[in-house]
């Protein structure tokens, strides 16, 4: 009779800090961007063009960012729960 297999140790603990890591992806990603574009938009007077500009481009990367880390987080679970 063969033992069940066993979680890894942290399971849990990893999917909690992944579900609390995942939001501040988006709000930093458009909250650098939104500054960037402010202060560019400041310097060369164009209002609100670049803060809208890379705002957006920093929602985009922490949109891809937090699907990288969670098809990550998906192989490093399937992986880990083998015989």
């Amino acid at each position: 009779m063969s033992d069940p297999p066993r979680k890894s140790p942290g399971g849990a603990a990893r999917q909690i800090a992944l579900a609390t890591e995942l939001p501040f992806l988006l709000v930093a990603g458009v909250a650098v961007g939104g500054v960037l574009g402010y202060f560019l938009d400041h310097w060369w007077h164009t209002k609100p063009a670049m803060m809208l500009i890379l705002g957006a481009l920093g929602f985009f990367a922490g949109v891809r960012e937090l699907l990288r880390r969670l098809a990550k987080s998906d192989t490093d679970s399937s992986s880990g729960s083998g015989s």
